[in-house]
Formats: C-alpha cells, structure tokens, sequence
C-alpha cells in the first residue's frame, strides 16, 4: 500500500491559485491535493468538489481564488502506522474517499484512496483463506 498511497500525494501551497490546483486534480489518479504552509505541514486540502464548487459559484472571483480561500481547513487525517481495517471503517463513517496520511509534525507522507485498501485487504484476505485451506486439507504451511 505504502507506494500507492505516496504515488497519489500531490501538494500545493495555500497561497496557490485555485487555478493550479484544479491543473492538478486533472490527473485521473489524484482526488484530493494536500495543501500545505511555508513550513511544509499540512493546513488543509483542496478535492475536485472544492474546485467544482467554486467554479460553479460564478462570478470574476474564480478565476483569481486562491487555494487558502477554498480549502477544507479542518481535515481528517491518519498514520502511516494506522492499520488499514480501521481506517477503511473510520473512512466509511465519515463518507470519505481519499485521506492523508501524515508524519507526527503533519507533514504529508501519503493518500490513501478507499478503492487502493480495499485491494490489498481483499489481497491479504485470500492469501490467509489459502494458507488455512492448505493447513486444513494436510498440505501444511509452504
């Protein structure tokens, strides 16, 4: 997982157009841009909703919105040390789809993509389904 979810992290500075951030919530395989201060800690995130939202709104202010003035403030974030079942529940109750993953001094680290733990729990799942079939039928462990 951990390559995956430091493949998806992109970051932008608060002071940053709206404009860029949209530039780079075009790649398909990036959902949310951590957004982060002169000292690299995360102070919030900008998702593709954010940007549609603005843009939606009208008026001369989109073009020239900053990311600061957009951005979700009070984000959710986890470890790289969090284990994947709890955080895929955590990330359910709350209807998330990405979180950010940071250090102990909020630094970005990675994201994690709900589709992306899925995988590698449903992966780990059925390699422990095999190695209990095997012990079970007398194959032993290999």
């Amino acid at each position: 997982m951990e390559p995956t979810a430091r493949s998806r992290l992109v970051t932008i500075g608060a002071d940053e157009s709206l404009l860029g951030a949209a530039k780079l919530l075009s790649n398909t395989q990036i959902g949310l841009v951590v957004v982060c201060g002169g000292d690299g800690a995360m102070v919030g995130v900008v998702t593709k909703t954010d940007v549609i939202r603005q843009f939606s709104q009208g008026g001369g202010g989109a073009g020239t919105a900053t990311v600061g003035g957009v951005m979700t403030r009070d984000v959710v974030a986890c470890h790289p040390t969090d284990g994947l079942p709890d955080l895929l529940s955590m990330m359910g109750r709350r209807g998330l789809v990405h979180i950010p993953v940071i250090d102990e001094a909020c630094r970005p680290w990675g994201v994690v993509n709900a589709r992306d733990a899925l995988r590698v729990l449903w992966a780990e799942e059925k390699y422990e389904e095999a190695l209990l079939r095997d012990y079970v039928m007398g194959i032993g462990y290999q």
